[in-house]
């Protein structure tokens, strides 16, 4: 076999000329660049991955991790759900099981809800970095790394549905509840 016919399965042939770009911008890539492309990825909203960036920049220092205080309101008031929006689904368990003791007893809801608010977002930038890392040690093109965190980064909109209703009814049923007990006393 001819030098020139042989393809090398490191450097696949591109069959089209925006493969061709894609593969030269890869190679070239800057590691700024491509950290940038793999937040966006994963983030998936335009307009939250600068807050995102400045929150978990908070998280590492000078490649040291640190869990650090970052407020987010989403999580104050959705706890567990914007764990699971986040697709950070070990931390949304665990803060599940502990908000359902926590409501059991007087005022330890308030302080779960904001200590969901206040680390929660420390719990997704874990999410992401695990992704990032599983992602890196299975794949070597940076262009299919960020594909990749796009696919199995981003957010569940279905989540945002379900908490919705769920919280519809549950205000119904308390209306309904505060209806029955009036309409027993008369």
């Amino acid at each position: 076999m001819e030098p020139s016919e042989q393809v090398s399965a490191e450097t696949p042939r591109a069959s089209n000329p925006s493969q061709e770009a894609a593969a030269a911008s890869a190679d070239t890539m800057m590691p700024e660049a491509y950290e940038e492309k793999m937040l966006e990825a994963f983030v998936q909203k335009p307009e939250k991955v600068e807050w995102y960036r400045q929150a978990f920049s908070k998280f590492d220092v000078n490649g040291v991790e640190r869990m650090a205080w970052v407020w987010s309101w989403w999580a104050f008031f959705g706890g567990f759900w914007f764990l699971l929006y986040r697709k950070a689904y070990m931390p949304a368990l665990a803060l599940f099981i502990i908000e359902v003791i926590a409501s059991f007893i007087p005022f330890l809801g308030l302080i779960v809800a904001i200590l969901a608010g206040g680390f929660s977002t420390y719990f997704v930038y874990k999410t992401y970095k695990n992704k990032k890392m599983e992602i890196e040690s299975k794949i070597d093109d940076p262009i299919q790394r960020i594909e990749t965190m796009r696919a199995v980064g981003g957010y569940h909109q279905w989540v945002v549905w379900v908490a919705v209703i769920l919280g519809i009814l549950w205000i119904l049923a308390i209306i309904a509840s505060i209806t029955a007990s009036q309409t027993l006393q008369q």
